[in-house]
Protein backbone atom coordinates (compact mmCIF):
# COMPACT_ATOMS: atom_id res chain seq x y z
CA UNK A 1 0.00 0.00 0.00
CA UNK A 2 1.77 3.35 -1.26
CA UNK A 3 1.83 6.06 1.48
CA UNK A 4 -0.36 9.19 1.23
CA UNK A 5 2.29 11.21 0.12
CA UNK A 6 5.63 10.61 -1.36
CA UNK A 7 8.46 11.15 0.97
CA UNK A 8 10.00 14.86 0.19
CA UNK A 9 13.84 13.93 0.83
CA UNK A 10 12.84 11.46 -2.12
CA UNK A 11 11.21 13.75 -4.32
CA UNK A 12 13.94 16.09 -3.72
CA UNK A 13 17.06 13.88 -4.51
CA UNK A 14 16.26 11.43 -6.70
CA UNK A 15 14.14 13.13 -8.84
CA UNK A 16 15.97 16.21 -8.95
CA UNK A 17 13.06 18.23 -8.39
CA UNK A 18 13.32 22.30 -7.47
CA UNK A 19 12.68 22.47 -3.51
CA UNK A 20 8.98 24.34 -4.76
CA UNK A 21 8.45 21.69 -6.99
CA UNK A 22 9.06 19.08 -4.02
CA UNK A 23 6.55 21.21 -1.90
CA UNK A 24 3.82 21.86 -3.81
CA UNK A 25 3.66 17.75 -4.87
CA UNK A 26 3.75 17.10 -0.69
CA UNK A 27 0.85 19.42 -0.77
CA UNK A 28 -0.36 17.74 -3.26
CA UNK A 29 -0.01 14.15 -2.44
CA UNK A 30 -1.02 15.18 1.13
CA UNK A 31 -4.88 15.97 0.41
CA UNK A 32 -5.16 14.38 -3.45
CA UNK A 33 -8.08 16.87 -4.48
CA UNK A 34 -9.62 16.44 -7.32
CA UNK A 35 -8.97 20.35 -8.25
CA UNK A 36 -5.96 21.58 -7.50
CA UNK A 37 -4.40 24.66 -8.68
CA UNK A 38 -1.28 25.90 -8.96
CA UNK A 39 0.09 29.45 -9.56
CA UNK A 40 3.90 29.74 -10.38
CA UNK A 41 5.94 32.24 -12.45
CA UNK A 42 6.97 31.77 -15.94
CA UNK A 43 10.29 29.36 -16.20
CA UNK A 44 9.71 28.02 -12.77
CA UNK A 45 8.66 24.83 -14.12
CA UNK A 46 5.30 24.40 -13.61
CA UNK A 47 5.70 21.31 -16.59
CA UNK A 48 7.43 19.35 -14.70
CA UNK A 49 5.43 19.32 -11.39
CA UNK A 50 2.72 18.52 -13.46
CA UNK A 51 4.69 15.73 -15.06
CA UNK A 52 5.40 14.36 -11.70
CA UNK A 53 2.21 14.92 -10.59
CA UNK A 54 0.39 12.59 -13.32
CA UNK A 55 3.43 10.14 -13.22
CA UNK A 56 2.52 9.62 -9.70
CA UNK A 57 -1.09 9.07 -10.13
CA UNK A 58 -0.40 6.51 -13.26
CA UNK A 59 1.80 4.44 -11.32
CA UNK A 60 -0.16 4.26 -8.43
CA UNK A 61 -3.05 3.47 -10.91
CA UNK A 62 -5.22 6.31 -9.68
CA UNK A 63 -5.84 7.75 -13.28
CA UNK A 64 -4.94 5.95 -16.53
CA UNK A 65 -5.58 8.58 -19.08
CA UNK A 66 -3.73 12.06 -19.25
CA UNK A 67 -5.25 14.63 -21.25
CA UNK A 68 -3.37 18.26 -21.37
CA UNK A 69 -4.96 21.25 -23.02
CA UNK A 70 -2.59 24.01 -23.89
CA UNK A 71 -3.25 27.57 -25.65
CA UNK A 72 -1.22 26.74 -28.59
CA UNK A 73 -0.25 24.05 -31.10
CA UNK A 74 3.73 24.66 -30.66
CA UNK A 75 2.91 24.14 -26.94
CA UNK A 76 1.09 20.55 -27.44
CA UNK A 77 3.97 19.53 -28.83
CA UNK A 78 6.37 21.08 -26.27
CA UNK A 79 4.01 18.88 -23.47
CA UNK A 80 3.88 15.58 -25.88
CA UNK A 81 7.92 15.68 -25.84
CA UNK A 82 8.35 16.49 -22.21
CA UNK A 83 5.90 13.94 -20.96
CA UNK A 84 7.67 11.08 -23.29
CA UNK A 85 10.79 12.28 -21.16
CA UNK A 86 9.44 10.65 -17.99
CA UNK A 87 7.60 8.01 -19.37
CA UNK A 88 4.41 9.17 -20.38
CA UNK A 89 3.39 8.87 -24.06
CA UNK A 90 0.74 11.72 -25.36
CA UNK A 91 0.07 12.85 -28.73
CA UNK A 92 -0.24 16.13 -29.60
CA UNK A 93 -1.21 15.51 -33.53
CA UNK A 94 -5.53 14.59 -32.25
CA UNK A 95 -7.90 15.82 -34.34
CA UNK A 96 -11.16 15.93 -33.03
CA UNK A 97 -12.33 14.26 -35.88
CA UNK A 98 -10.14 11.74 -35.25
CA UNK A 99 -12.06 10.50 -31.96
CA UNK A 100 -9.52 8.14 -30.27
CA UNK A 101 -5.68 8.68 -29.93
CA UNK A 102 -3.18 6.62 -31.72
CA UNK A 103 -2.22 3.26 -30.66
CA UNK A 104 0.36 3.22 -28.22
CA UNK A 105 -0.27 6.76 -26.35
CA UNK A 106 -1.58 7.46 -22.94
CA UNK A 107 -3.47 10.31 -23.60
CA UNK A 108 -3.57 13.64 -25.79
CA UNK A 109 -2.37 16.84 -26.07
CA UNK A 110 -5.23 19.60 -27.32
CA UNK A 111 -6.19 23.44 -27.60
CA UNK A 112 -8.71 25.09 -25.73
CA UNK A 113 -10.04 25.76 -29.39
CA UNK A 114 -10.24 22.15 -29.93
CA UNK A 115 -12.52 21.41 -26.88
CA UNK A 116 -14.71 24.60 -27.43
CA UNK A 117 -15.43 23.14 -31.12
CA UNK A 118 -16.11 19.54 -29.83
CA UNK A 119 -16.39 19.13 -26.09
CA UNK A 120 -19.47 16.48 -25.98
CA UNK A 121 -16.72 14.39 -27.95
CA UNK A 122 -13.97 15.10 -25.64
CA UNK A 123 -16.58 14.57 -22.40
CA UNK A 124 -17.07 10.79 -24.20
CA UNK A 125 -13.37 10.37 -23.88
CA UNK A 126 -13.03 11.40 -19.99
CA UNK A 127 -15.85 9.34 -19.25
CA UNK A 128 -14.21 6.30 -20.84
CA UNK A 129 -11.31 5.89 -18.65
CA UNK A 130 -10.01 7.53 -15.15
CA UNK A 131 -8.76 10.84 -16.74
CA UNK A 132 -6.01 14.04 -15.45
CA UNK A 133 -6.81 16.64 -16.83
CA UNK A 134 -3.90 19.39 -16.79
CA UNK A 135 -4.94 22.90 -17.93
CA UNK A 136 -1.70 24.61 -18.88
CA UNK A 137 -2.18 28.52 -18.53
CA UNK A 138 -6.01 27.79 -17.92
CA UNK A 139 -6.62 31.84 -17.77
CA UNK A 140 -7.00 31.22 -21.58
CA UNK A 141 -10.44 29.81 -19.94
CA UNK A 142 -11.76 33.23 -19.90
CA UNK A 143 -10.61 34.27 -23.54
CA UNK A 144 -13.97 33.42 -24.56
CA UNK A 145 -17.55 32.25 -23.13
CA UNK A 146 -17.33 29.55 -25.39
CA UNK A 147 -13.67 28.28 -24.77
CA UNK A 148 -14.89 28.54 -20.54
CA UNK A 149 -18.64 26.74 -21.58
CA UNK A 150 -16.64 23.89 -23.49
CA UNK A 151 -14.05 23.27 -20.93
CA UNK A 152 -17.10 23.15 -18.10
CA UNK A 153 -18.44 20.64 -20.52
CA UNK A 154 -15.85 18.31 -21.44
CA UNK A 155 -13.86 17.78 -18.16
CA UNK A 156 -16.46 17.72 -15.56
CA UNK A 157 -16.44 14.13 -15.27
CA UNK A 158 -12.19 14.01 -14.95
CA UNK A 159 -11.30 11.95 -12.19
CA UNK A 160 -8.66 15.18 -11.42
CA UNK A 161 -7.57 18.06 -12.38
CA UNK A 162 -4.61 20.02 -12.17
CA UNK A 163 -4.64 23.93 -13.13
CA UNK A 164 -1.38 25.77 -13.92
CA UNK A 165 -0.75 29.33 -14.44
CA UNK A 166 1.71 31.96 -14.31
CA UNK A 167 0.21 35.16 -15.57
CA UNK A 168 -2.06 37.62 -13.84
CA UNK A 169 -5.44 36.78 -14.11
CA UNK A 170 -7.59 39.19 -16.09
CA UNK A 171 -10.58 40.88 -14.20
CA UNK A 172 -13.93 40.18 -16.20
CA UNK A 173 -17.27 38.66 -15.27
CA UNK A 174 -17.01 35.52 -15.66
CA UNK A 175 -15.65 32.27 -13.44
CA UNK A 176 -12.75 30.20 -15.35
CA UNK A 177 -14.33 26.98 -14.72
CA UNK A 178 -12.75 24.28 -12.00
CA UNK A 179 -10.91 27.42 -10.30
CA UNK A 180 -12.09 28.05 -6.21
CA UNK A 181 -13.20 32.16 -5.45
CA UNK A 182 -13.49 33.63 -2.31
CA UNK A 183 -15.32 36.68 -1.38
CA UNK A 184 -12.02 39.17 0.06
CA UNK A 185 -12.80 42.13 2.53
CA UNK A 186 -14.05 44.42 -0.66
CA UNK A 187 -16.52 41.47 -1.40
CA UNK A 188 -15.03 40.59 -4.79
CA UNK A 189 -14.80 36.98 -5.70
CA UNK A 190 -11.03 36.37 -6.42
CA UNK A 191 -9.30 33.05 -7.15
CA UNK A 192 -7.88 30.74 -4.62
CA UNK A 193 -4.72 29.04 -5.45
CA UNK A 194 -3.68 25.78 -4.21
CA UNK A 195 -0.20 26.71 -4.50
CA UNK A 196 1.51 29.65 -5.21
CA UNK A 197 5.11 30.56 -5.99
CA UNK A 198 6.35 34.00 -7.51
CA UNK A 199 8.74 35.64 -9.45
CA UNK A 200 10.41 37.11 -5.98
CA UNK A 201 11.19 33.64 -4.14
CA UNK A 202 12.15 32.50 -7.94
CA UNK A 203 14.65 34.93 -7.84
CA UNK A 204 15.68 34.34 -4.38
CA UNK A 205 16.48 30.43 -5.20
CA UNK A 206 18.01 31.17 -8.39
CA UNK A 207 15.05 29.44 -10.06
CA UNK A 208 14.57 32.40 -12.56
CA UNK A 209 17.15 35.45 -13.97
CA UNK A 210 17.29 38.51 -12.51
CA UNK A 211 15.31 41.40 -15.48
CA UNK A 212 17.11 44.86 -16.34
CA UNK A 213 14.49 46.67 -17.62
CA UNK A 214 16.62 49.35 -20.08
CA UNK A 215 14.02 51.88 -20.80
CA UNK A 216 14.34 54.28 -23.82
CA UNK A 217 12.23 57.31 -23.94
CA UNK A 218 12.51 60.75 -26.46
CA UNK A 219 10.98 63.13 -29.04
CA UNK A 220 7.84 61.75 -30.50
CA UNK A 221 5.95 63.56 -34.06
CA UNK A 222 3.08 62.24 -35.25
CA UNK A 223 -0.80 64.21 -37.13
CA UNK A 224 -3.75 63.31 -36.29
CA UNK A 225 -6.36 62.30 -38.57
CA UNK A 226 -7.95 65.65 -38.21
CA UNK A 227 -4.34 67.04 -40.13
CA UNK A 228 -2.78 68.43 -36.88
CA UNK A 229 0.73 68.12 -36.21
CA UNK A 230 1.88 66.68 -32.61
CA UNK A 231 4.64 66.72 -30.92
CA UNK A 232 5.55 64.99 -27.55
CA UNK A 233 8.48 63.58 -25.08
CA UNK A 234 7.40 59.04 -25.31
CA UNK A 235 6.31 59.03 -21.83
CA UNK A 236 5.68 62.35 -20.91
CA UNK A 237 1.79 60.96 -20.00
CA UNK A 238 -0.09 64.65 -20.55
CA UNK A 239 -3.36 62.27 -21.68
CA UNK A 240 -4.04 58.78 -22.35
CA UNK A 241 -4.30 59.65 -26.10
CA UNK A 242 -0.83 61.81 -26.73
CA UNK A 243 0.43 59.14 -24.34
CA UNK A 244 -0.75 56.14 -26.83
CA UNK A 245 -0.36 58.29 -29.82
CA UNK A 246 3.69 58.79 -28.62
CA UNK A 247 4.29 54.90 -28.29
CA UNK A 248 2.96 54.17 -31.49
CA UNK A 249 5.23 56.69 -33.13
CA UNK A 250 8.02 55.26 -31.55
CA UNK A 251 7.18 52.00 -32.38
CA UNK A 252 6.98 52.70 -36.30
CA UNK A 253 9.22 50.97 -38.21
CA UNK A 254 9.98 54.02 -40.47
CA UNK A 255 11.52 56.59 -37.30
CA UNK A 256 14.54 56.53 -35.85
CA UNK A 257 13.89 55.19 -32.25
CA UNK A 258 13.40 51.24 -33.17
CA UNK A 259 16.77 51.56 -34.85
CA UNK A 260 18.21 53.27 -32.12
CA UNK A 261 16.71 50.72 -29.73
CA UNK A 262 17.61 47.62 -31.70
CA UNK A 263 21.16 48.91 -32.16
CA UNK A 264 21.24 49.05 -28.38
CA UNK A 265 19.92 45.86 -27.79
CA UNK A 266 21.91 44.29 -30.05
CA UNK A 267 25.05 45.83 -28.71
CA UNK A 268 23.44 44.13 -24.83
CA UNK A 269 23.41 40.76 -26.77
CA UNK A 270 27.45 40.79 -27.96
CA UNK A 271 28.30 41.66 -24.55
CA UNK A 272 26.33 38.74 -22.75
CA UNK A 273 27.68 36.48 -25.39
CA UNK A 274 31.17 37.13 -24.02
CA UNK A 275 30.08 34.75 -21.39
CA UNK A 276 26.90 32.95 -22.51
CA UNK A 277 28.50 32.10 -26.52
CA UNK A 278 24.53 30.80 -27.50
CA UNK A 279 22.09 33.92 -25.73
CA UNK A 280 19.58 34.92 -28.11
CA UNK A 281 17.04 37.74 -28.47
CA UNK A 282 13.74 37.90 -29.20
CA UNK A 283 11.64 40.99 -30.75
CA UNK A 284 8.50 41.08 -30.14
CA UNK A 285 6.53 42.89 -32.60
CA UNK A 286 2.44 44.13 -33.20
CA UNK A 287 1.35 42.97 -36.31
CA UNK A 288 3.12 40.95 -39.11
CA UNK A 289 4.19 44.66 -40.92
CA UNK A 290 6.12 45.58 -38.00
CA UNK A 291 7.71 42.23 -37.87
CA UNK A 292 8.77 42.15 -41.30
CA UNK A 293 10.30 45.79 -40.79
CA UNK A 294 12.04 45.22 -37.62
CA UNK A 295 13.96 41.87 -39.30
CA UNK A 296 14.98 44.08 -42.02
CA UNK A 297 16.40 46.58 -39.70
CA UNK A 298 17.84 44.19 -37.74
CA UNK A 299 19.67 42.58 -40.64
CA UNK A 300 20.89 46.14 -41.50
CA UNK A 301 22.42 46.10 -38.16
CA UNK A 302 23.65 42.68 -37.80
CA UNK A 303 24.49 41.76 -41.52
CA UNK A 304 22.39 38.47 -40.61
CA UNK A 305 19.00 38.10 -41.14
CA UNK A 306 17.15 37.12 -38.35
CA UNK A 307 14.53 34.46 -37.55
CA UNK A 308 11.15 35.96 -38.47
CA UNK A 309 8.26 34.24 -36.53
CA UNK A 310 4.63 34.80 -37.95
CA UNK A 311 1.35 33.03 -36.67
CA UNK A 312 0.40 32.43 -40.84
CA UNK A 313 3.40 30.34 -41.58
CA UNK A 314 2.87 26.63 -41.58
CA UNK A 315 6.62 26.28 -40.42
CA UNK A 316 6.28 28.65 -37.73
CA UNK A 317 6.45 25.86 -34.84
CA UNK A 318 9.40 24.28 -36.30
CA UNK A 319 11.46 27.49 -36.73
CA UNK A 320 11.23 28.17 -33.30
CA UNK A 321 12.17 24.88 -32.75
CA UNK A 322 15.26 25.24 -35.10
CA UNK A 323 15.95 28.40 -33.40
CA UNK A 324 16.01 26.90 -29.97
CA UNK A 325 18.60 24.53 -30.69
CA UNK A 326 21.00 27.05 -33.20
CA UNK A 327 23.20 29.96 -31.75
CA UNK A 328 21.56 32.37 -34.08
CA UNK A 329 21.36 35.81 -32.70
CA UNK A 330 18.21 37.00 -32.83
CA UNK A 331 14.37 35.96 -33.62
CA UNK A 332 11.08 38.80 -34.44
CA UNK A 333 8.01 37.49 -33.49
CA UNK A 334 3.99 38.62 -32.97
CA UNK A 335 2.40 36.87 -30.73
CA UNK A 336 3.22 33.03 -31.19
CA UNK A 337 6.14 33.22 -28.71
CA UNK A 338 4.50 35.56 -25.92
CA UNK A 339 3.70 32.33 -24.00
CA UNK A 340 4.44 29.41 -22.77
CA UNK A 341 6.78 28.53 -25.79
CA UNK A 342 10.66 27.53 -24.22
CA UNK A 343 13.68 28.88 -25.83
CA UNK A 344 16.19 29.13 -22.67
CA UNK A 345 18.71 30.72 -24.82
CA UNK A 346 16.97 34.35 -24.46
CA UNK A 347 18.73 36.45 -22.84
CA UNK A 348 17.83 39.90 -24.65
CA UNK A 349 14.48 41.09 -25.39
CA UNK A 350 13.06 43.96 -27.46
CA UNK A 351 9.22 45.06 -26.20
CA UNK A 352 7.97 46.61 -29.94
CA UNK A 353 4.70 45.80 -29.18
CA UNK A 354 1.57 48.13 -28.86
CA UNK A 355 -0.02 45.50 -25.96
CA UNK A 356 0.25 46.46 -22.40
CA UNK A 357 -2.41 44.15 -20.48
CA UNK A 358 -0.44 42.83 -17.80
CA UNK A 359 -1.09 38.95 -18.32
CA UNK A 360 0.59 39.61 -21.88
CA UNK A 361 3.31 41.61 -20.48
CA UNK A 362 3.91 39.03 -17.67
CA UNK A 363 4.03 36.09 -20.26
CA UNK A 364 6.40 38.28 -22.90
CA UNK A 365 8.90 38.78 -19.81
CA UNK A 366 8.29 35.32 -18.82
CA UNK A 367 10.29 34.29 -22.22
CA UNK A 368 13.32 35.35 -20.93
CA UNK A 369 14.26 34.38 -17.57
CA UNK A 370 14.37 31.00 -17.49
CA UNK A 371 17.95 30.53 -15.42
CA UNK A 372 19.89 27.25 -17.21
CA UNK A 373 22.51 28.25 -14.87
CA UNK A 374 23.38 30.69 -11.90
CA UNK A 375 24.38 34.22 -12.99
CA UNK A 376 22.43 34.73 -16.57
CA UNK A 377 20.63 38.01 -16.83
CA UNK A 378 18.19 39.06 -18.73
CA UNK A 379 18.03 42.58 -20.47
CA UNK A 380 14.19 43.69 -22.00
CA UNK A 381 14.30 46.89 -23.97
CA UNK A 382 11.29 49.00 -23.59
CA UNK A 383 9.01 52.22 -24.46
CA UNK A 384 9.48 54.64 -21.33
CA UNK A 385 5.74 54.69 -20.74
CA UNK A 386 4.39 55.03 -17.60
CA UNK A 387 1.78 52.02 -17.89
CA UNK A 388 4.93 49.63 -18.96
CA UNK A 389 6.99 51.27 -16.37
CA UNK A 390 4.41 49.94 -13.94
CA UNK A 391 4.30 46.97 -15.01
CA UNK A 392 8.21 46.20 -14.65
CA UNK A 393 7.97 47.69 -11.11
CA UNK A 394 5.16 45.07 -10.12
CA UNK A 395 7.16 42.34 -11.61
CA UNK A 396 7.20 40.57 -8.12
CA UNK A 397 3.41 41.47 -7.89
CA UNK A 398 1.10 38.26 -7.17
CA UNK A 399 -2.58 38.89 -8.75
CA UNK A 400 -5.81 37.31 -8.04
CA UNK A 401 -8.37 36.44 -10.76
CA UNK A 402 -10.96 39.43 -9.51
CA UNK A 403 -14.55 38.67 -10.88
CA UNK A 404 -15.91 42.23 -12.21
CA UNK A 405 -19.54 41.78 -11.13
CA UNK A 406 -20.43 45.00 -12.75
CA UNK A 407 -20.97 43.52 -16.16
CA UNK A 408 -18.58 46.23 -18.03
CA UNK A 409 -17.31 44.56 -20.84
CA UNK A 410 -13.70 43.28 -20.45
CA UNK A 411 -11.31 45.08 -23.41
CA UNK A 412 -8.60 42.11 -22.71
CA UNK A 413 -11.29 39.29 -24.30
CA UNK A 414 -10.83 37.95 -26.98
CA UNK A 415 -13.81 37.23 -29.65
CA UNK A 416 -15.59 34.19 -29.90
CA UNK A 417 -14.38 31.93 -32.40
CA UNK A 418 -17.61 30.97 -34.59
CA UNK A 419 -18.68 27.39 -33.14
CA UNK A 420 -18.61 26.73 -37.61
CA UNK A 421 -15.11 27.44 -37.85
CA UNK A 422 -12.47 23.79 -38.00
CA UNK A 423 -9.70 23.13 -35.59
CA UNK A 424 -7.08 25.15 -37.55
CA UNK A 425 -8.85 28.20 -38.09
CA UNK A 426 -9.80 28.18 -34.25
CA UNK A 427 -6.27 27.23 -32.68
CA UNK A 428 -5.41 30.34 -35.59
CA UNK A 429 -7.57 32.97 -34.02
CA UNK A 430 -5.92 31.50 -30.57
CA UNK A 431 -3.04 32.82 -32.04
CA UNK A 432 -3.54 35.87 -33.00
CA UNK A 433 -2.66 39.67 -31.51
CA UNK A 434 -5.08 41.08 -29.49
CA UNK A 435 -3.68 44.58 -29.26
CA UNK A 436 -4.85 47.03 -26.57
CA UNK A 437 -7.74 48.79 -27.99
CA UNK A 438 -6.41 52.26 -26.41
CA UNK A 439 -3.42 52.10 -28.57
CA UNK A 440 -5.09 50.54 -31.88
CA UNK A 441 -7.73 52.99 -32.00
CA UNK A 442 -7.95 55.73 -34.29
CA UNK A 443 -6.14 57.01 -37.29
CA UNK A 444 -2.65 59.02 -37.02
CA UNK A 445 0.17 59.60 -38.96
CA UNK A 446 4.09 59.30 -37.83
CA UNK A 447 6.22 61.99 -38.73
CA UNK A 448 9.13 61.19 -37.08
CA UNK A 449 11.08 59.84 -33.48
CA UNK A 450 14.53 59.88 -31.93
CA UNK A 451 15.40 57.95 -29.31
CA UNK A 452 16.91 59.04 -25.64
CA UNK A 453 17.94 56.50 -22.82
CA UNK A 454 15.43 56.98 -19.71
CA UNK A 455 17.00 54.29 -18.00
CA UNK A 456 17.32 51.18 -16.00
CA UNK A 457 14.64 49.78 -13.61
CA UNK A 458 16.54 46.95 -11.91
CA UNK A 459 14.40 45.37 -8.28
CA UNK A 460 12.20 47.71 -8.30
CA UNK A 461 14.86 50.48 -8.27
CA UNK A 462 15.86 53.36 -10.96
CA UNK A 463 18.83 53.74 -12.31
CA UNK A 464 17.98 57.20 -13.99
CA UNK A 465 19.49 58.25 -17.24
CA UNK A 466 18.67 62.20 -16.69
CA UNK A 467 21.78 63.23 -15.65
CA UNK A 468 23.56 65.24 -17.57
CA UNK A 469 26.51 62.98 -19.63
CA UNK A 470 24.70 60.07 -18.68
CA UNK A 471 24.03 57.28 -21.47
CA UNK A 472 23.09 53.92 -22.13
CA UNK A 473 26.85 53.14 -22.99
CA UNK A 474 27.04 53.01 -19.04
CA UNK A 475 24.77 49.86 -19.09
CA UNK A 476 24.92 48.16 -22.21
CA UNK A 477 28.37 46.73 -20.84
CA UNK A 478 27.47 44.96 -17.78
CA UNK A 479 28.64 41.41 -18.20
CA UNK A 480 26.09 38.51 -19.13
CA UNK A 481 27.02 36.31 -15.91
CA UNK A 482 25.98 37.86 -12.53
CA UNK A 483 23.66 36.99 -9.63
CA UNK A 484 21.22 39.29 -8.80
CA UNK A 485 22.69 40.94 -5.63
CA UNK A 486 26.27 41.47 -8.20
CA UNK A 487 23.84 43.41 -10.46
CA UNK A 488 22.25 45.37 -8.31
CA UNK A 489 26.29 46.65 -6.85
CA UNK A 490 26.68 47.14 -10.32
CA UNK A 491 24.03 49.38 -11.13
CA UNK A 492 24.74 51.23 -8.30
CA UNK A 493 28.43 52.10 -9.40
CA UNK A 494 27.94 53.15 -12.56
CA UNK A 495 24.39 54.77 -11.51
CA UNK A 496 27.16 57.09 -9.39
CA UNK A 497 29.52 57.15 -11.88
CA UNK A 498 27.16 58.85 -14.60
CA UNK A 499 26.04 61.28 -12.12
CA UNK A 500 29.42 62.51 -11.07
CA UNK A 501 30.27 62.54 -14.72
CA UNK A 502 27.48 64.83 -15.46
CA UNK A 503 28.47 66.95 -12.72
CA UNK A 504 32.36 67.46 -13.71
CA UNK A 505 30.99 68.25 -17.52
CA UNK A 506 29.26 71.21 -16.46
CA UNK A 507 30.74 74.75 -15.22
CA UNK A 508 30.44 74.49 -11.39
CA UNK A 509 27.74 76.95 -9.86
CA UNK A 510 29.13 79.71 -7.30
CA UNK A 511 27.49 78.00 -3.79
CA UNK A 512 24.01 78.69 -2.83
CA UNK A 513 22.88 78.90 -6.44
CA UNK A 514 20.31 76.71 -7.49
CA UNK A 515 21.37 74.19 -10.45
CA UNK A 516 18.59 74.77 -13.29
CA UNK A 517 19.73 71.75 -15.10
CA UNK A 518 19.10 69.38 -11.75
CA UNK A 519 16.12 71.02 -11.07
CA UNK A 520 14.30 70.44 -14.50
CA UNK A 521 16.26 66.67 -14.56
CA UNK A 522 14.46 66.22 -10.79
CA UNK A 523 10.75 67.27 -12.14
CA UNK A 524 10.69 65.24 -14.95
CA UNK A 525 11.80 62.55 -12.59
CA UNK A 526 8.81 63.36 -10.41
CA UNK A 527 6.16 64.11 -13.59
CA UNK A 528 6.88 60.51 -14.54
CA UNK A 529 7.12 58.36 -11.65
CA UNK A 530 3.54 60.11 -10.44
CA UNK A 531 2.47 59.15 -13.87
CA UNK A 532 3.77 55.75 -13.41
CA UNK A 533 1.98 55.77 -9.77
CA UNK A 534 -1.28 56.71 -10.91
CA UNK A 535 -1.74 54.18 -13.49
CA UNK A 536 -1.15 51.61 -10.95
CA UNK A 537 -3.69 52.81 -8.52
CA UNK A 538 -6.12 55.04 -10.75
CA UNK A 539 -5.59 58.08 -8.67
CA UNK A 540 -6.04 61.56 -10.40
CA UNK A 541 -1.81 62.68 -10.95
CA UNK A 542 -2.72 65.96 -8.82
CA UNK A 543 -4.00 64.32 -5.98
CA UNK A 544 -0.55 61.70 -5.88
CA UNK A 545 1.20 65.07 -5.68
CA UNK A 546 -0.95 66.12 -3.24
CA UNK A 547 -0.10 62.86 -0.70
CA UNK A 548 3.76 63.63 -1.21
CA UNK A 549 3.22 67.04 0.05
CA UNK A 550 1.51 66.25 3.01
CA UNK A 551 4.27 63.05 3.20
CA UNK A 552 6.95 65.12 2.27
CA UNK A 553 6.46 68.43 3.41
CA UNK A 554 7.39 71.61 1.03
CA UNK A 555 5.84 74.05 -1.59
CA UNK A 556 4.33 72.60 -5.11
CA UNK A 557 6.83 71.11 -7.16
CA UNK A 558 7.72 74.71 -9.70
CA UNK A 559 8.66 76.44 -6.19
CA UNK A 560 10.16 72.86 -3.89
CA UNK A 561 13.87 72.52 -3.73
CA UNK A 562 15.93 69.87 -5.11
CA UNK A 563 16.34 68.46 -1.62
CA UNK A 564 12.15 68.41 -1.51
CA UNK A 565 11.77 67.08 -4.88
CA UNK A 566 14.22 64.03 -4.04
CA UNK A 567 11.99 63.33 -1.04
CA UNK A 568 8.92 63.14 -2.81
CA UNK A 569 11.03 60.60 -5.36
CA UNK A 570 11.93 58.44 -2.35
CA UNK A 571 8.81 58.70 -0.95
CA UNK A 572 7.33 56.97 -4.32
CA UNK A 573 9.76 55.02 -4.62
CA UNK A 574 8.77 53.37 -1.16
CA UNK A 575 5.65 53.34 -2.01
CA UNK A 576 5.84 50.96 -5.21
CA UNK A 577 7.87 48.43 -2.85
CA UNK A 578 5.45 48.20 -0.46
CA UNK A 579 7.01 51.14 2.11
CA UNK A 580 5.36 53.47 4.10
Amino acid sequence: MPPAYPDRAAWGTASKLRAWQAEALEKYFASQPRDFMTVATPGAGKTTFALRVAKELMDRGTVARLTVVAPTDHLKSQWADAAARVGIAIDPNFKNADGQHARGFQGVALTYAQVANKPLLHRARTENARTLVVLDEIHHAGDALSWGDGLREAFEPAHRRLALTGTPFRSDSSQIPFVRYEADQEGLLRSQADYSYGYGPALTDHVVRPVLFMAYSGQMRWRTSAGEEMAAELGEGFTKDITAQAWRTALDPRGQWIPSVLAAADQRLTEVRRTVPDAGGLVIATNHEDARAYAARLEKITGVRPALILSDDKTASDRIDSFSDSDERWMVAVRMVSEGVDVPRLSVGVYATSTSTPMFFAQAIGRFVRARKRGETASMFLPSVPHLMTLAHEMEAERDHALDLTGKPDEEAIVAADEGLDDELLEEANREEKASSALAGGRFEAIGSQASFHGVLYDGQDYNGFEIGSEDQDFLGIPGLLDADQVGTLLQERHQRSRQGGAAARPRAEAGVPDHRQLKDLRQKLAKNVSAWAARTGEPHGSVHNSLRRACGGPAVAQATADQIQARIDKLQNWFIGRK
